[in-house]
């Protein structure tokens, strides 16, 4: 008898030698399926030896099912096994069979097996899987390991007899399609999981399951025999399953735990494990990293399952159930097929190479059809040798783009659709180069193909009557834009140069000149194009960075864009290109900043030159309004409104003016603290309203208090009154609201006064934990400090890696230097921070001096 731990020492000492040959088979894919194989041996030999040692009854038997079951076993994955008993026997009631089948899967795990096990009959076996598809999924791949063979091959014709393939394939592609939601229905994530993903092993797996549990076939070859994939296909499902396969492997090794996801942290070990290197043996930095180079081939090899997976389902489905209605002709080349488009011979696309296009332009224009069939997929995926040069400069092909782009509807899911079948990227060829780009910056979360067709769907849903509620102002806006195909041209081009070195805003502009004129768009409609695409950055940069109180800052702007049409294309791409970033990225408050910036640049277009005078008095009177909605003695706001300059009425709007008035007017001169929050009108986070004697450490001290607490500050506005008190009023968020925002009001109001109060040493500040993707794409920190026009004020510019505590320890730094600051625009993208303050002190008139600031707020950043 072999003890567990013998057996374990010999498991571990075998599962090495087998994963060693895995681990130096670099980039060769041919030794993944029989390591597997043999990993799944090796578990297979270790139970059979304590199964038998466990002295079972001959009649039961020990089951592999699973992934385990298809006897092929990653080095982290469970052992899933099915302890088979005659409908005879059961454990309940029989103490010893109990007591036997609980030392039994202890030693499994004493001797280094993980298992999963259960204990059924053949009785149980089926009724749990017609309750449970997942059940059902597992117990289809069974296979005996050790014990009674009769009893196994009963259990499987019962379990074939119960099973309901038609049942089977609804439940697995509903499975499926909520899986792929889950992952946001792209295989593009930047760490995507290369089993549960879109295009991820899972895709293999299913179109498996549904074939076998009709009956027809267990592998890819028995599929090729049953005509439901050609050789070719077959050829290319192994190539790109075994791909995937050894970086699931690799994965595990490199986790030393079963991980699935392509996580940053794994990335560059992942590119090195395969023979990328990010630099050459001379230190010479390469020109693509080493992770985005094993993260491309994998991009490619998970669009080629999604499209594999999509044709082969279709089949299974056709084969499953025979449409009942023949196709019904659209035109000489295409029918509807059962709601999809189908091609009317296999060979269409070789005898017609303009029809490729045109089956998109059908698919758009076509009522009722809601997607390609599988006739048509597999054409398709045939023909992508023939666009070529030739197909791309075919005056007929750029037509039917042309066509596809002006289209009223579809547009969207037209240019998915051509992304998928890997036409869009053959037939404009600027967009093959960004398919499956990484963008190594710490607030995309998306390859850049994928973000700017989120943003060409994002651009769309502004003209979509169902979608008005989400961003009324945008739809507002696009119901009056004459020629929407101009914003989706802008959409498709604006990111289009990203990855080829220098300023992929200009190189857009470029590409897109170019686009316009071959595809005959008119000279005025290619120049609003070009311009939108050109300065798509800038809107955001303005409105995130500058003080839009400033007539200045709103004349230059005003001249930048030149007219209205521009203005109006200009914001609609930019709240379209920043939601299509991250769901981190987008919030409310940029949101107002954004269509501040756009009603002050119309108002500087429509003529009206900026009056400071009629605005302050404009705002005044407005906000007198408000006033009188409050049970407020008669002038009331007159004391705290004379401690004001036109600098404060300027930078708040009225309603933000009235709300201060009414919190404050009883306390002008009381040499007290006033703290007052409340839910942000913009309707995220919250405002908070600070009144207090000014202190030369006030800012450090509040962003300290928020740091602790928690929160995120998205904007401050800092104003010293005449009296010598600070009115500042932040923005702040924290991920507990809005649920619990009267706690947090009351807590904000207490707990700020105090630590405004505390007139001890500033607390250093803490040294945040740095999130992993900061780790994997560190940026170098930047500090930037450079004088206003009229040479008063300094404008100070930041931008490094977020991290909690990051802004108390920049005001910290200019505490220490009696910094006084005016205003704070605070920009997180994702995890990085572009920060922009307007400050001003003595101490930035002397260069030594500047240069101190610069390095301390450099360390602080670091």
């Amino acid at each position: 008898m072999i003890s567990p731990q013998a057996l374990r020492e010999r498991y571990r000492a075998d599962k090495a030698a087998v994963l060693t040959v895995l681990q130096n088979c670099g980039t060769s894919t041919r030794c993944v399926r029989p390591t597997l194989g043999k990993l799944s041996a090796l578990a297979d030999s270790s139970l059979r030896v304590l199964w038998q040692q466990a002295g079972f009854a001959p009649s039961f038997a020990l089951i592999a099912v699973g992934g385990f079951g298809r006897a092929e076993l990653f080095p982290h994955s469970d052992i899933d096994v099915l302890l088979l008993l005659p409908d005879a026997c059961s454990p309940v009631g029989d103490a010893e069979l109990k007591a036997r089948i609980e030392s039994f899967i202890s030693n499994c795990w004493d001797a280094g097996l993980e298992i999963g096990s259960s204990v059924r009959t053949i009785s149980e076996c089926v009724a749990e899987s017609e309750k449970d598809v997942t059940v059902q999924t597992s117990l289809l791949e069974s296979r005996l390991i050790a014990g009674d063979a009769a009893l196994h091959a009963d259990f499987q014709q019962r379990f074939r007899e119960a099973m309901d393939p038609k049942a089977f394939f609804i439940a697995k592609t509903l499975e499926l399609r909520q899986r792929h939601t889950k992952f946001e229905n792209t295989p593009y994530s930047l760490e995507p999981n290369c089993k549960e993903s879109p295009g991820g092993l899972r895709d293999l797996q299913v179109i498996l399951w549904v074939a076998k549990a009709a009956g027809y076939g267990h592998n890819w070859d028995a599929l090729a025999r049953n005509g439901l994939a050609t050789p070719f296909e077959v050829r290319q499902i192994r190539h790109n399953e075994a791909l995937l396969s050894l970086i699931r492997a690799r994965l595990h090794m490199l986790a030393q735990r079963r991980e699935d996801r392509l996580v940053f942290d794994m990335q560059t070990a992942m590119a090195e494990s395969f023979g990328y290197k990010s630099e050459s043996p001379d230190g010479v930095k390469m020109p693509v990293r080493a992770s985005e180079a094993v993260m491309r081939h994998y991009y490619w090899a998970a669009k080629a399952v999604t499209q594999l997976n999509q044709i082969l389902l279709l089949n299974i489905e056709e084969r499953l159930n025979p449409s009942a209605h023949a196709p019904q002709p659209i035109n000489e080349r295409f029918s509807d097929k059962g709601g999809m488009v189908e091609v009317n011979s296999d060979d269409l696309y070789q005898r017609d190479p303009h029809a490729i296009l045109e089956t998109f332009l059908v698919y758009q224009t076509t009522v009722g059809v809601k997607g390609l069939s599988a006739r048509t997929l597999r054409a398709l995926y045939n023909a992508r040798g023939l666009m070529d040069g030739k197909f791309r400069n075919d005056p007929v092909n750029r037509a039917t783009f042309r066509k596809i782009l002006m289209e009223p509807e579809g547009i969207t899911h037209a240019m998915r659709l051509m992304n998928q079948t890997s036409v869009l990227g053959r037939y404009l060829w600027v967009f093959r180069r960004i398919v499956g780009q990484m963008q190594h910056d710490l607030f995309h979360v998306y390859t850049v193909d994928q973000h700017i067709l989120m943003v060409l769907r994002n651009m769309r849903r502004f003209f979509i009557v169902e979608h008005a509620h989400e961003y009324p102002f945008c739809s507002q806006l696009a119901a009056g834009f004459h020629k929407p195909w101009i914003l989706y041209i802008a959409a498709l081009f604006h990111d289009i140069a990203k990855g080829r070195g220098g300023d992929h805003s200009e190189l857009g502009a470029r590409d897109v000149r170019r686009f316009c004129r071959q595809h005959a768009i008119e000279r005025e409609d290619a120049r609003l194009i070009e311009f939108i695409v050109h300065e798509h950055l800038a809107m955001s940069r303005i409105a995130q960075k500058s003080d839009l109180s400033d007539p200045n800052v709103i004349a230059a702007f005003a001249k930048r864009v030149g007219n209205e049409r521009n203005l109006t294309a200009l914001y609609l791409l930019t709240v379209a290109d920043i939601r299509g970033t991250s769901p981190k990225v987008w919030n409310a408050w940029k949101g107002k900043l954004l269509e501040d910036l756009y009603r002050l640049g119309l108002r500087q277009l429509g003529g009206s030159a900026p009056d400071q005078a009629a605005e302050v008095d404009a705002r005044k009177r407005e906000a007198l309004v408000l006033l009188a909605l409050h049970a407020l003695p008669f002038e009331a706001h007159k004391t705290l409104w004379d401690t004001l300059d036109v600098g404060y009425f300027m930078r708040h709007d009225a309603a933000d003016i009235a709300w201060h008035a009414r919190q404050l007017s009883r306390y002008v001169g009381a040499n007290r603290s006033i703290v007052r929050a409340r839910l942000s009108p913009v309707g995220e986070g919250l405002q908070v309203l600070v009144y207090t004697p000014d202190l030369p450490d006030l800012f450090a001290r509040i962003c300290g208090y928020f740091d602790h607490g928690g929160f995120s500050i998205l904007d401050a506005r800092i104003h010293t009154a005449r009296n010598g008190y600070a009115l500042d009023t932040f923005q702040v968020v924290t991920s507990a609201l809005p649920e619990h925002y009267h706690e947090f009001t009351s807590m904000i109001e207490a707990g700020l006064g105090r630590a405004i109060a505390d007139t001890g040493p500033l607390p250093p500040p803490g040294r945040g934990r740095v999130s992993r993707r900061v780790k994997s794409f560190p940026i170098n920190p930047r500090v930037t400090l450079q004088p206003d026009e009229k040479g008063q004020r300094w404008l100070l510019n930041i931008s490094a890696s977020d991290r909690v505590g990051l802004l108390y320890s920049v005001a910290r730094v200019l505490a220490k230097h009696h910094i006084n600051l005016e205003l704070a625009k605070v920009a997180t993208l994702g995890e990085r921070v572009d920060d922009t303050f307007l400050i001003q002190g003595a101490e930035l008139q002397h260069n030594r001096a500047q240069i101190e600031i610069e390095t301390e707020l450099l360390e602080a950043l670091a």
